[in-house]
């Protein structure tokens, strides 16, 4: 069973509008896989392309006839954006600006309008972060909003903050893990006022949290910096927590595969100095029913397969990770035995999304791989969603805008052309790509390939011989050193020109950075861009 079918907790019962309504999916409508798009290129099936008001790393989200999208605009973040274009042609249907409470710099290597929204039928509910947050309706007014860098003080961080708010019933739940005060925070959806608020250790990470069923009950999950904390929505109690062995788990989700299972995930960061760390967090983990409460402990872990800012899919009693040389690994979701390793076109910092037999691996670069689920690695389609020669990364633009050469650091390498089009603008959405549509075989190079970036070790079961290099979970109780979204500034270290420079191709827009999908319509976000991908 996918993600989309097991955290099915924000819809009213008996709620018909179709509905992609949060981080990853969670409580989205059912899917007919038939009616998705299995194919695309920058001229067909693309029925609509929207620029955005200022820029944003977040993920769409989709309720009835709305996308909403939120946007960070100016260099000290001087305005946030809460958009809603129509599902429908792309168009704007309303854009509410805000003033921030804790202006910042703006620039690609920290957070920029990165946390995702959530929205209900009542209203769309967005977190920045520049500290507001507010409560939108679908007609555009605003209902209510706070400021919690007034209440609880400044946020901290180097890095910026990234985690999305979590959905309940009556509340959204947010994670604010900083290098000052952290804490975790339940908000009356329709007040906006504190329904509690948990105290946590200082640490920097982007992680949002999650909802995982436990027995009859519910867990708020949180996988951040070094530990895995369970708490009850209820109340905000800590109800268990895992530190053994776990660290550079800084941006991935804790995403539920069954009843007191979820996933756990650590990106080696991108120059590999969490590797050690993120060796041992990687896996599935169970919750158990103890006589003092609650304990979670490591079904199984692999030392292999680290994603990026990617969440590995459970989908079918298979689990998927995809690290950041674009290796796609197939694990059995339920002992951990893999199945394969396949290099495909890209690394993802999307997380897949599994629909019937297909796992769509959202490219950070544009390319969308087509795979069939199962055991067996199956490539469908691949799918660019931009022209590379038409659409420059962000950097290669103020490279040229300072007269600099064009494969200076800083730029996509492949990445040259004339700026895009801005505004809505609508695609062939009434052509079906051929029946012969860019299908790349897997060569000998990219099975070499493969197998250099996998390495040779297989599953690990919990307690058994731990291989790869040594690391420890981060100091308690402060900020960690270093870590953090790799590539950008960890806490308390100095991140220099040079650093920056040779990053800069990693975090410059476009990049894909989240999707939502209903009936139909795959909608992608690419920073300024939204595009909607449509067949006949």
């Amino acid at each position: 069973m996918s993600l989309l079918l097991m955290l099915t907790i924000c819809l009213l019962p008996g709620d018909k509008q179709p509905a992609w309504p949060s981080f990853l999916g969670q409580g989205a409508t059912q899917i007919d896989p038939a009616t998705v798009p299995t194919q695309w290129t920058p001229t067909q099936n693309i029925a609509w392309k929207t620029k955005l008001t200022g820029k944003g790393q977040s993920s769409p989200v989709i309720y009835g006839d709305l996308v909403f999208v939120t946007a960070i605009e100016g260099t000290m973040k001087d305005h946030c954006h809460v958009i809603a274009l129509k599902l429908s042609d792309g168009s704007v249907a309303w854009d509410l600006k805000l003033d921030p409470f804790q202006p910042v710099r703006s620039n690609y290597f920290q957070s920029r309008s990165a946390p995702t929204p959530v929205v209900d039928e009542n209203a769309v509910y967005c977190f920045f972060e520049t500290g507001n947050l507010v409560a939108v309706s679908h007609t555009g007014e605003q209902l209510w909003q706070r400021s919690l860098t007034d209440d609880y003080g400044a946020f901290e961080s180097t890095i910026g903050l990234a985690s999305s708010p979590l959905q309940l019933n009556d509340s959204i739940v947010l994670l604010i893990d900083h290098e000052g005060p952290s804490y975790l925070l339940a908000v009356d959806k329709k007040s906006g006022e504190t329904k509690w608020k948990t105290d946590r250790d200082s640490r920097t990470s982007y992680s949002s949290p999650s909802l995982v069923p436990v027995g009859d009950s519910q867990h708020i999950v949180c996988s951040s910096s070094g530990s895995v904390e369970g708490y009850s929505p209820e109340t905000g109690e800590l109800l268990w927590t895992l530190s053994d062995e776990v660290g550079g788990n800084r941006a991935t989700t804790p995403v539920a595969v069954g009843n007191g299972r979820f996933v756990m995930a650590a990106s080696p960061g991108m120059h590999n100095e969490n590797e050690g760390e993120a060796r041992r967090t990687n896996g599935i983990v169970t919750i158990e029913k103890t006589a003092e409460g609650f304990a979670a402990k490591v079904l199984w872990r692999t030392e292999e397969a680290m994603p990026a800012f990617n969440t590995p899919t459970v989908h079918d009693g298979l689990a998927y990770w995809v690290n950041k040389a674009g290796v796609v690994f197939c694990y059995n979701a339920e002992t951990g035995e893999k199945h394969y390793s396949k290099r495909i076109g890209q690394g993802c910092w999307a997380t897949p999304v599994a629909i019937g037999d297909r796992l769509y691996v959202f490219g950070k670069d544009g390319l969308t791989t087509v795979l069939a689920t199962g055991p067996e690695y199956k490539l469908i389609s691949e799918n660019q969603l931009w022209d590379p020669n038409e659409v420059p990364s962000e950097s290669m633009s103020r490279n040229r805008a300072a007269g600099r050469d064009e494969n200076s650091a800083g730029g996509h390498s492949e990445e040259h052309g004339k700026k895009g089009a801005s505004g809505t603008e609508k695609g062939d959405s009434t052509t079906e790509a051929p029946s012969g549509s860019p299908v790349r075989p897997v060569s000998a190079t990219d099975e070499a390939a493969a197998k250099k970036d996998a390495g040779t070790a297989g599953p690990q079961q919990d307690g058994g011989e731990r291989r790869g290099p040594p690391g420890g979970r981060p100091g308690a109780g402060g900020p960690p050193a270093g870590g953090g979204r790799p590539g950008a500034p960890g806490a308390g270290g100095n991140y220099d020109a040079q650093t920056m420079a040779q990053g800069e191709n990693r975090f410059a827009d476009p990049v894909q950075y989240g999707v939502a999908i209903v009936n139909g319509n795959i909608v992608i976000r690419t920073g300024e861009m939204v595009y909607c991908v449509r067949s006949k």
